[in-house]
């Protein structure tokens, strides 16, 4: 009998034991995965620019057509492409000097910038405009500044708005040129006044869809890159630094998954010992029956 009950406690000890290792091996390794030197989101600077200035490229490519006798169909695909870099430097005068060498070598503009902070908490945040070419270039070599706590690539079709643009402007010119028509066979003043007044306006709006259109033109042609650079020192931690705090978290962890598990063994057993004495209870009033 002693031996059967040391041998079942030494196979209860070994299984905590080893659950206390699997625990220990989990916090471990969760710690090498945890970014310590994360950086906070910073839209207020990237949102207020992206509101105001888009850059937009052209993809062509050939659609084959169904029919033999008809040609393949040309198709320029327009597109907004943007790239998000967010790195942390601890030399941040070299990688802001290596960054821009790298912007003016690929032929990108540095379209927004923002530099602000005192020494060893500063933070520099560049849009660049890239011709779509060099933009992996760009990109590939952006993410190797410093230590990278954020990026990210994001493609969008902007093929219908184009021509949607497009189509708006082609009405706006059809109508303003009927109403000069109009204008041209005369009439009352206060009519005349009132064509005039809705020329000008029709003109101010292709005006607009100018500015708009102008956005997709070929020679503007670019993908954007915002580029943020923060000062600060990188976090370096020990492997003993690292088991001691793996230690901490898992023998207080443990302890508290041991007592949960001790009162509901209790709770269990209290409840069968109180169905056990119920069944007892109702035996003896069946006797008496």
């Amino acid at each position: 009998m002693k031996q059967m009950l040391k041998k079942r406690l030494k196979t209860m000890i070994f299984w905590m034991l080893i659950g206390f290792i699997i625990l220990f091996a989990f916090r471990l390794m969760y710690g090498y995965t945890k970014n310590f030197d994360y950086i906070p989101n910073q839209p207020q600077f990237f949102d207020n620019i992206s509101n105001s200035k888009r850059n937009y490229a052209t993809k062509k490519y050939e659609v084959k057509s169904n029919t033999a006798n008809q040609s393949a169909i040309k198709v320029d695909q327009k597109y907004e492409k943007i790239a998000e870099i967010k790195t942390k430097s601890s030399n941040f005068e070299k990688e802001e000097k290596f960054s821009r060498e790298t912007i003016k070598k690929l032929n990108a503009l540095i379209q927004f910038e923002q530099k602000s902070g005192n020494k060893g908490y500063r933070k520099l945040n560049l849009v660049i405009g890239v011709p779509p070419e060099n933009f992996d270039v760009l990109y590939n070599q952006l993410i190797t500044i410093g230590k990278v706590q954020a990026k990210q690539i994001t493609k969008k079709d902007k093929t219908n708005e184009y021509k949607e643009l497009n189509a708006n402007k082609q009405s706006l010119e059809k109508i303003r040129t009927s109403l000069i028509e109009l204008k041209l066979k005369g009439g009352k003043i206060e009519e005349y006044m009132g064509l005039e007044n809705r020329i000008l306006e029709i003109e101010q709006q292709l005006q607009r869809l100018g500015v708009s259109l102008g956005d997709f033109d070929d020679e503007n042609e670019f993908c954007t890159v915002q580029f943020s650079l923060l000062e600060g020192k990188e976090i370096k931690i020990g492997i003993m630094q690292r088991v001691k705090v793996a230690l901490e978290w898992t023998v207080k962890i443990y302890l508290r998954i041991m007592t949960t598990l001790f009162f509901l063994t209790l709770f269990a057993y209290f409840m069968l010992l109180g169905l056990e004495k119920f069944k007892i209870f109702e035996q003896i009033i069946n006797r008496k029956e």
